[in-house]
């Protein structure tokens, strides 16, 4: 079941640039940064009272969000959502037939799995995300 909202992905060309507004203009407090392989990004977390935002930029370009900058420029990327269990989720997506962009849960940032659903399906681009146990 899907729980809250758990981060907004924001997709940027510079993790030095927008971190230093956020965190030092805007005083957002930043979580931590972390590179993560298996979606070939680099990522700043920041927190504001419980709301989370992740800037997303691209390590290589064959990176999706490489190629959504290169496609749509810098902005909104993703809306994910915490669950209990993503296989689960991931099960009852494939059994109403909704299109996906992962068939089974990969790793996300801060030890989580995660899956990403098309936007085609869900207006834009849907994130489920179950953190580490």
């Amino acid at each position: 079941m899907i729980k809250q909202i758990d981060h907004i992905g924001v997709a940027v060309k510079s993790l030095d640039r927008v971190t230093k507004f956020y965190k030092d203009i805007l005083g957002l407090k930043l979580l931590e940064t972390e590179e993560v392989d298996s979606q070939k990004v680099k990522v700043a977390k920041f927190d504001l009272n419980g709301v989370h935002i992740e800037f997303l930029e691209p390590t290589s370009k064959d990176s999706p969000v490489y190629k959504f900058i290169e496609k749509k420029g810098e902005g909104l990327h993703h809306i994910a959502y915490r669950t209990d269990n993503v296989a689960d989720e991931l099960q009852h997506l494939k059994d109403n037939n909704i299109k996906l962009i992962n068939e089974q849960p990969v790793d996300g940032s801060s030890n989580t799995k995660i899956v990403f659903l098309h936007p085609k399906s869900s207006v834009v681009l849907t994130e489920l995300v179950e953190l580490d146990r």
